[in-house]
């Protein structure tokens, strides 16, 4: 599963970790990504979304309906 939300757009974040040496090394910031299924009454069936933390209350704040609306203008497959 990629580190992606449908939603938000939200990907990983990269940096370094830096230990007490001062040595650095590579790491990336996940995140919080869940699988969701909703039922869109417009389109009649059950989707399935990739979602962050923040798209999960993007969906409840806006409604289901006007986010798969936006998502299908963006011209996402659902």
């Amino acid at each position: 599963m990629s580190a992606h939300c449908q939603v938000t757009g939200r990907k990983p974040g990269f940096g370094k970790s830096v230990s007490h040496s001062h040595v650095r090394t590579s790491r990336r910031w996940d995140p919080n990504i869940q699988k969701k299924t909703y039922f869109v009454p417009s389109l009649g069936r059950r989707v399935t979304l990739t979602l962050s933390a923040k798209g999960i209350k993007t969906i409840d704040r806006d409604g289901i309906d006007a986010v798969v609306a936006k998502l299908v203008a963006r011209g996402e497959k659902l």
